[in-house]
């Protein structure tokens, strides 16, 4: 165990501690997210599944690992459907990392918010009037609210209390409040499923608990039929004895939305859900070795294309020449699996060609092989490369023209430009009887003065500069025959 341990360590890699880093981060914020949910139980059945599968992988059991196996083909979809409306939640959070422009306000208004409705909340639990208060915290909660009437007013007690008036249209609605102002009033939250735990509790409690299991509001309910003041917030229905009570209730919620500064921000993060943040490591060295640590080694065949660059000016490479090449990459199996085959090729570089005959050996550093996989062969091991060096010459186009022009149609003039081009030809071709000649030009088509451009074909062992395809422009004059 002590040599495994130590083989582990010593194949870390910094792309290693970036997926462990990255992991981990991910399954901490899952943990955090999800530890306030009903549905974490759920989660940690999943994971202790998870880690049976990696105990079982380990210890080279076949048949649990191919049970579990097919069970994770299908818990992507089980996760879905258990966690949607958890995970709309997250990718809300994730929509607003960064905007933090005008979110905190100063704790003065938060402290005149807290004081007003604590007095409100008094007055109405006096008088056994019912209520049903939100305070918004990070989470949006349009998608959440149904019904409602926007106010955006600044929060009071003469406002608070109208609205919860029995005479009032929305007085059996909740009040949405963010920081010091209310925004609506009259809203229908959703009801929770999760009630068995509590004893007589009425609509006003089960929508609060319904909430603040979907977002990380805090609910402030005060009871119609007993005058009793009650508090939700992460899932959890608390009852507040008193005003002092909900004060703290309350204290505790804005501290936790507006921090206080610590004079080291490091040490603080790291003392902040510490717990988790262990877990959540360990969780992801144990995933790395499980999955990531790349003890098995590999070799695998490959037929790779190869590429010719570099080819100095005026020289040409003859034909046939290899076209491919066979490799053999050895690696941890797990970085076959991210392997794209067709990405793969030997790249050989011509610049130091000087002769009609040159040979190339094959070296590892030709492949463009990932850094976890090793080139441990190439076949062939090496190859000949027959060149020439081209001469330059400027040589005349001619038009090649096919069939005649219509008999009421009459041949005036064939021009065209250039009339000469420049090409690249092979020593051992006679420039002589070199005819250059453009594409064919059918007349029988021309009706009437014509303008074409025409690709120029080059004859064998004549090349252009560079190899780019060139044309001309052909300008055919006709006229109608006069009878």
């Amino acid at each position: 165990m002590v040599n495994f341990a130590l083989s582990v360590i010593k194949s870390v890699r910094i792309q290693d501690i970036m997926d462990i880093a990255i992991i981990a981060i991910m399954i901490f914020a899952f943990l955090i997210w999800f530890r306030a949910r009903a549905s974490r139980f759920v989660l940690i059945g999943i994971m202790l599944l998870g880690g049976v599968y990696i105990a079982a992988r380990f210890f080279q059991l076949y048949l649990t690992t191919i049970v579990l196996q097919s069970f994770f083909a299908i818990v992507l979809f089980v996760l879905v459907v258990i966690f949607q409306e958890d995970l709309r939640n997250i990718f809300e959070r994730l929509a607003l990392l960064g905007n933090f422009r005008g979110k905190i306000r100063p704790l003065s208004e938060m402290e005149k918010a807290t004081e007003i409705i604590i007095h409100t909340v008094a007055n109405l639990a006096e008088d056994s009037v019912g209520a049903l208060i939100v305070i918004q915290g990070d989470d949006p909660l349009d998608r959440h609210l149904n019904g409602g009437t926007k106010l955006d007013g600044l929060i009071s007690e003469p406002l608070l209390e109208s609205i919860f008036d029995p005479h009032s249209i929305g007085h059996d609605g909740a009040v949405i409040i963010k920081g010091d102002r209310i925004k609506m009033f009259g809203c229908h939250l959703p009801l929770s499923t999760n009630t068995a735990r509590y004893d007589n509790i009425g609509l006003r409690h089960t929508a609060a608990i319904g909430l603040v299991e979907r977002s990380d509001a805090l609910c402030i309910v005060v009871s119609e039929e007993n005058g009793t003041i009650s508090t939700t917030y992460q899932g959890t229905l608390t009852k507040a004895d008193n005003a002092a009570a909900l004060h703290k209730v309350l204290d505790q919620f804005y501290i936790r939305k507006i921090p206080a500064k610590k004079s080291h921000p490091a040490i603080a993060w790291f003392k902040e859900n510490a717990r988790e943040k262990i877990i959540a490591l360990i969780l992801a060295c144990v995933l790395w070795v499980a999955f990531g640590y790349q003890r098995e080694i590999a070799r695998r065949d490959f037929i790779i294309p190869i590429e010719y660059k570099n080819v100095p000016q005026n020289w040409h490479i003859d034909e046939p020449r290899l076209t491919e090449a066979k490799i053999i990459l050895q690696g941890p199996q797990q970085a076959f699996y991210l392997l794209d085959e067709r990405s793969l090729k030997l790249s050989l570089d011509l610049s130091a060609i000087a002769d009609k005959k040159h040979e190339f050996v094959f070296s590892k550093d030709m492949v463009n092989a990932p850094s976890n996989l090793a080139v441990t062969e190439i076949k062939p091991a090496t190859t000949y490369i027959y060149a020439n060096k081209l001469i330059a010459r400027t040589l005349p186009v001619k038009v090649n023209t096919q069939n005649h022009l219509p008999e009421n149609i009459s041949l005036q003039r064939i021009s065209l430009t250039p009339v000469k081009v420049r090409a690249l030809l092979d020593p051992r071709v006679n420039p002589e009887k070199i005819k250059i000649e453009t594409e064919p030009i059918d007349l029988q088509k021309i009706l009437f003065t014509t303008t074409i451009e025409a690709k120029i074909i080059l004859p064998a062992g004549v090349y252009f500069p560079e190899e780019k395809e060139q044309t001309t422009r052909v300008i055919i004059k006709v006229k109608r025959k006069a009878y």
